[in-house]
């Protein structure tokens, strides 16, 4: 293999790696989560913008609130994960450019002055830290049942602001009793990869 990272990793990661619709009730602790978000931040964007944004739902009263937006074949799992995240993208997030760029403070101004194009590079840059922050969950050890199977509007109005864009619904926790159905064929190499 011509891959650095040691085969139990890469299965750890990805190949072994699968959805959670099950999980067992063991918690996952705000310490796992900074630990996850801490690996992923630096995980690469354009202009190293950071639009992704994460609501934690652990109260019960906030679970209830989110089940009711969830498609019904999501409301089950979504009730008994241990943890359920909230990835959204936050179509200000040009406002942190100064903190990230202090040696070029006109960045927002330069490159995010219409909203249409900062809507654009939340949406794409927060999908790639949405990416980033599955990855991690399964470098904690723990599975993640990511799910876009629910009312985008409702889970906005309910738990985020105008601001916000809701991306997609996390469960986290260690998988349960058959927590994934069988694996999908995947394309193969020859497939996807042209050379020109």
């Amino acid at each position: 293999m011509s891959l650095v990272l040691d085969p139990a990793a890469q299965d750890l990661l990805f190949r072994e790696a699968r959805t959670a619709n099950t999980f067992t009730d063991e918690p996952v602790t705000d310490e796992q989560v900074q630990a996850i978000y801490d690996l992923v931040k630096y995980g690469p964007t354009a202009f190293n913008q950071t639009p992704l944004r994460i609501t934690l739902v652990r109260s019960p009263e906030a679970r209830e609130r989110l089940v009711q937006h969830m498609s019904e074949g999501n409301q089950e799992k979504t009730a008994t994960a241990p943890l359920v995240a909230i990835l959204s993208a936050d179509n200000e997030f040009h406002e942190e450019l100064p903190a990230l760029f202090p040696a070029f403070p006109q960045a927002k101004d330069l490159f995010f002055t219409e909203r249409t194009a900062r809507e654009g590079s939340a949406a794409l840059n927060s999908a790639l830290q949405a990416a980033y922050f599955i990855v991690g969950v399964r470098a904690a050890g723990l599975a993640a049942g990511p799910m876009t199977g629910f009312d985008a509007e409702g889970v906005r109005k309910e738990f985020l602001d105008d601001d916000h864009t809701p991306l997609i619904v996390v469960n986290i926790g260690r998988p349960g009793e058959n927590a994934s159905y069988p694996r999908s064929p995947r394309l193969a190499f020859d497939e996807v990869v042209t050379t020109v």
